[in-house]
């Protein structure tokens, strides 16, 4: 069987990974920005760190990635001469909202967006985009407490328009969200939530987990209107368990562990819960509260 002739052969960054340029062209502080180097690395991933700033002594490395806010014509180019002929990337969010909830977008930040997808089309690369690849402002984890507070969901929105608007024809491949079920694993790193309460912390997480799946909805409902071309998408960390025997209680074990991660991807492509996540969520005792229209704006927006 042979790929299709236009099939989009390419390859994939992340702004926290290769941008750089962290306190430049007016661009604000995020959580992947504070994510260290080395042994401290996953307690701030997990939200057991609450400094929410830079330590002395410490290896940042989102300052400044592969320096690609300076030297993306160059990298771009590189991509071209490899045949590639799409390009995954994200936005920072704090380069276009540095703080999140300003009613009005950084231009300088929009230009610099602008000035990159200008270049991938020079060279016939379609840019797929990833709308947040684990960004949240600092002020947004400050201020609200990271998407565990459903204003967020406003926020997003707010990112959502100004996007879809200023690149109507330049982009028209979104993804909502990056790894959307890292939230039950790395809670800071994925929704910018700190875990002060262990007691509530799971209950936090499905909460913030809820929020974000409103906000998937929301940016593809939103994509359409705008622009009936753009095609969202959404995206998982996957991976099979497999089972440690044949011995039926492993088998369903695994089972259960793979619909752990499954279920974000049931819900955005689907449109609701499926059963055995609200049977999770009611024994857990971490049912989100959900508000009226929540239902449907899930099951109407896939």
């Amino acid at each position: 069987m042979g790929f299709p002739s236009d099939f989009l052969w390419g390859g994939a960054t992340a702004a926290n990974q290769c941008e750089g340029g962290y306190n430049e062209g007016g661009r604000g502080l995020a959580n992947v920005d504070i994510t260290p180097h080395g042994k401290n690395r996953f307690p701030v991933m997990l939200g057991l760190d609450d400094s929410l700033d830079f330590y002395e002594g410490e290896f940042y490395p989102a300052k400044e990635g592969i320096d690609f806010y300076h030297m993306y014509k160059e990298d771009i180019k590189l991509f071209g001469e490899m045949g590639f002929k799409t390009y995954r990337m994200s936005l920072a969010w704090t380069r276009i909202y540095p703080n999140g909830d300003e009613e009005e977008p950084n231009e300088e930040g929009l230009k610099f967006y602008e000035d990159v997808f200008n270049e991938c089309h020079k060279y016939g690369i379609e840019p797929l985009v990833t709308i947040t690849h684990f960004d949240c402002p600092i002020h947004l984890i400050k201020e609200y407490g990271g998407w565990k507070n459903r204003k967020l969901i406003n926020f997003y929105e707010r990112l959502c328009r100004t996007i879809f608007t200023r690149f109507k024809g330049q982009v028209k491949y979104w993804l909502t969200f990056n790894e959307i079920n890292m939230i039950l694993h790395l809670p800071f790193m994925g929704a910018g939530l700190l875990i002060e309460d262990e007691t509530i912390a799971l209950k936090d997480k499905y909460q913030a987990i809820h929020h974000e799946l409103i906000a998937s909805a929301l940016a593809t409902k939103i994509a359409h209107e705008i622009d009936p071309n753009n095609k969202v998408g959404c995206m998982l960390a996957a991976g099979n368990t497999y089972p440690y025997t044949c011995n039926p209680e492993d088998v369903w074990k695994s089972i259960q562990s793979d619909r752990e991660g499954y279920f974000f991807i049931d819900v955005q492509a689907r449109g609701y819960y499926p059963r055995y996540a609200l049977k999770l969520m009611e024994r857990e005792g971490t049912m989100p509260v959900m508000q009226d229209g929540d239902e449907a704006l899930l099951k109407e927006n896939t």
